[in-house]
């Protein structure tokens, strides 16, 4: 098998399609990421990563709390939006006709519209080069009842939930197995 070899780069595909709230009051705001991840189960921790010159960097550095929604793949056009032009200049909730919930456990708001919502806390923030890698201890996971199974754990193709590859927008689909189906024979 040949390969191609290239320079380093990110090339870890998929990427989630994120919307990223922060800020609190009228100065919430809303940045769309793909860099973000979960990062350890115990306790529950998710990274997500921002460019220091980003308007919502300062917003997340100040307040110490984010709230990572999951989009649908109907909302392709806010994510797009929400990822082009800046919180400075844009009011991107009213622009995307998105609802501000409270949350339980941080006073950035919930986008209303997204399936998913986990409420973060900063714990740390690692200056990576061109990104500062905000770690943030899951506070609360809120998920719309109709995305949910018969045993209440999200069913993905009932969330419909977006992702990136390639500078290009996906729609998450086909189940192929579950963990540890390769041991079962």
């Amino acid at each position: 098998m040949t390969k191609a070899t290239s320079g380093p780069t990110t090339a870890l595909y998929p990427c989630p399609a994120v919307l990223v709230s922060c800020g609190i009051g009228t100065g919430a705001n809303i940045i769309t990421l793909a860099w973000a991840g979960t990062l350890c189960s115990e306790p529950p921790t998710v990274g997500i990563g921002v460019r220091p010159s980003r308007y919502s960097h300062g917003l997340i550095r100040e307040v110490g709390e984010f709230v990572v929604n999951l989009p649908r793949a109907d909302h392709v056009w806010g994510v797009d939006h929400c990822g082009t032009v800046s919180g400075r200049d844009d009011d991107k909730w009213a622009a995307c006709d998105f609802t501000r919930l409270s949350g339980t456990e941080v006073e950035v708001p919930l986008i209303g519209e997204c399936p998913v919502n986990l409420e973060c806390r900063v714990v740390e923030t690692v200056s990576l080069g061109s990104h500062d890698l905000f770690l943030g201890h899951v506070m609360a996971v809120h998920m719309d009842e109709e995305v949910l199974d018969d045993d209440g754990s999200l069913s993905v193709s009932k969330a419909d939930l977006l992702t990136t590859l390639g500078g290009q927008y996906h729609r998450i689909g086909e189940v192929l197995g579950a963990h540890g189906f390769s041991r079962k024979r």
